[in-house]
């Protein structure tokens, strides 16, 4: 069965990992994405582990897509762009501000050619403002997002998640709100521009709990706790876990799987302020009973009671998880003379029109031939652009 994105034609012109993923998403819904790059290449196919020009990085967020290459510095690649455009549902960017209209494809430029086109553009800041030509990686946000500053160490220094949370908290926004574009174009038949900025995408995104003692503004009660500064790993006889206890019914599983039956019955913990309130009385006894334990141990009282907790997996062992087995979660991808990869499916599960990992990520412009050919090139004109330069693979 066809995915629910499918007969959607996606041009995505981005690279790193916020657009690449986006529209990796969207392929593994069902569009047909290709991905167009310079003859040098998305810089992400050298970073890390890598065969050929296919990094594992690059595979993970560029699966499912066709690949072109062509050179947009010359009026034939410009020319491809245009029918590309022309072709399109959606147009996907995360170029710099001002970028795709030094190219000629500005998002007025864009609907002049196609007017159901979908102009879906990230950047780091925004289109505009006092930091609009600052470049932006990961790290760069989640500084100023707030981010690193709810990860603090023990001496109070801000820290960085060590993943590129920024990035892909990004990704997914910019996904849900091409879907919901396309949606608006179904009903209305109008297109429109949509605008991702990594700020916007992170800091939204660490509100919640990173931000909720900054947002009352009218007679603020008093501060809590910082969220993050609640939360720790336990250290156990062969690793450490996850627990939690936010509900008075899962302090008493937890306390009950772990043998701790009068801390359970104890009434002054009933309640979240009590546990905060008498944390030194019970705080020891639980850590002296996860470390006499190992994590199978802890494990089966977990699962035996209800308890809110999780082994800490190594980065291999993820793989090997239980319940990341029983969901099916990684799946393997052939590669042709690459071998099989490994990555993880996507994580919505449709009951009548399946996501599925699509395919492989192209070699640098692996499809350049097939492509320019949906476009309505003849062999001749394809051959001209490759003795050109225009068209590379």
């Amino acid at each position: 069965m066809a995915g629910p994105l499918a007969g959607i034609k996606v041009v995505d012109l981005s690279q790193i990992v916020s657009g690449p993923m986006a529209a990796a998403m969207l392929a593994d819904q069902g569009a047909d994405v290709i991905k167009v790059e310079s003859p040098g290449g998305d810089p992400v196919r050298g970073l890390g582990p890598r065969k050929g020009d296919r990094s594992a990085m690059f595979i993970a967020v560029n699966h499912g897509k066709r690949g072109l290459s062509i050179d947009l510095k010359t009026e034939g690649g410009r020319a491809i762009l245009e029918r590309l455009v022309g072709w399109a549902d959606v147009l996907v960017d995360n170029f710099r501000p001002g970028t795709m209209e030094r190219l000629g494809f500005g998002s007025e430029r864009c609907a002049e050619i196609n007017p159901r086109l979908i102009f879906a553009s990230i950047t780091g800041f925004g289109q505009d403002g006092p930091y609009r030509n600052i470049r932006v990686y990961d790290p760069v946000v989640q500084a100023v997002s707030g981010i690193a500053a709810t990860q603090v160490d023990s001496e109070g220094r801000a820290q960085l998640v060590r993943t590129l949370v920024a990035d892909k908290v990004t990704a997914v926004t910019m996904a849900q709100a091409i879907t919901a574009a396309l949606f608006h174009r179904e009903r209305t038949g109008e297109a429109q521009r949509v605008d991702v900025a990594m700020l916007d995408a992170a800091l939204a995104f660490n509100w919640p709990e990173g931000m909720y003692n900054h947002s009352f503004i009218d007679d603020a009660p008093p501060p809590s706790p910082e969220y993050g500064a609640m939360t720790r790993l336990w250290p156990c006889a062969d690793g450490q876990v996850a627990i939690g206890m936010l509900q008075g019914v899962e302090f008493v599983a937890l306390m009950q799987a772990l043998g701790l039956d009068h801390l359970a019955g104890d009434a002054r913990l009933g309640t979240v302020g009590g546990r905060m309130q008498h944390q030194a009385e019970w705080a020891p006894q639980v850590a002296a009973a996860i470390a006499g334990r190992t994590c199978d141990e802890l494990m089966a009282g977990f699962v035996r009671e209800g308890a809110v907790g999780g082994r800490v997996n190594s980065c291999a062992g993820v793989v090997d998880d239980p319940q990341v087995r029983f969901n099916e979660i990684v799946v393997e991808i052939d590669h042709g003379s690459d071998g099989r990869v490994r990555g993880a499916r996507p994580p919505a599960r449709f009951g009548r029109s399946p996501a599925l990992v699509s395919g492989p990520a192209p070699r640098l412009g692996e499809h350049g031939a097939a492509v320019l050919a949906t476009l309505g090139y003849d062999a001749a004109e394809v051959a001209a652009f490759a003795a050109a330069g225009v068209l590379r693979g």
